[in-house]
């Protein structure tokens, strides 16, 4: 079992050198690979249903297998951190929103393969807020929100 995972890692990382050769070889420009999953519309999109509806997620389902890790109070708005885990089987992809935001869609992770759907991010939250997470899963779509509250110093409640 450690022998196939090491296996595995090291294809990767061959893969990845032959990504680092194409980039330093000018056959590959940066932006051809990263904006490659880039959704215009629901990252400016000015609310959380907007930015849902251009994730392309119709139906919402409330799910206890999405976890959210995030501070219960923030004391700094403009580093908030959160880590997300999915345990629902075959995770394709992870959002985060954050409901009050002027630009709601925070970011988005998509897993292939094996990947383990778990992901860190800071935030900057504006004021207190729902962190929403959107989980694909087989066609579906899955969600969990947690509160967060955004003080000064970290006094408020």
């Amino acid at each position: 079992m450690l022998a196939k995972r090491r296996r595995q890692l090291l294809q990767r990382a061959g893969g990845a050198g032959a990504l680092a050769a194409a980039f330093a070889a000018g056959l590959l420009r940066p932006q051809d690979v990263l904006a490659a999953g880039w959704n215009k519309n629901a990252f400016g999109a000015k609310s959380a249903l907007d930015a849902v509806k251009n994730l392309g997620a119709g139906d919402l389902t409330d799910s206890k297998d999405i976890v959210i890790d995030a501070p219960q109070i923030a004391e700094n708005g403009a580093v908030v951190p959160i880590e997300v885990s999915s345990n629902v089987p075959n995770t394709k992809s992870i959002a985060v929103l954050i409901e009050k935001n002027p630009y709601p869609l925070a970011a988005k992770f998509d897993f292939t393969g094996n990947a383990v759907p778990f992901v860190k991010v800071n935030v900057k939250m504006g004021e207190s807020s729902h962190v929403r997470v959107v989980a694909e899963a087989g066609g579906k779509y899955y969600t969990a929100t947690k509160e967060v509250k955004v003080t000064i110093g970290g006094c408020g409640g």
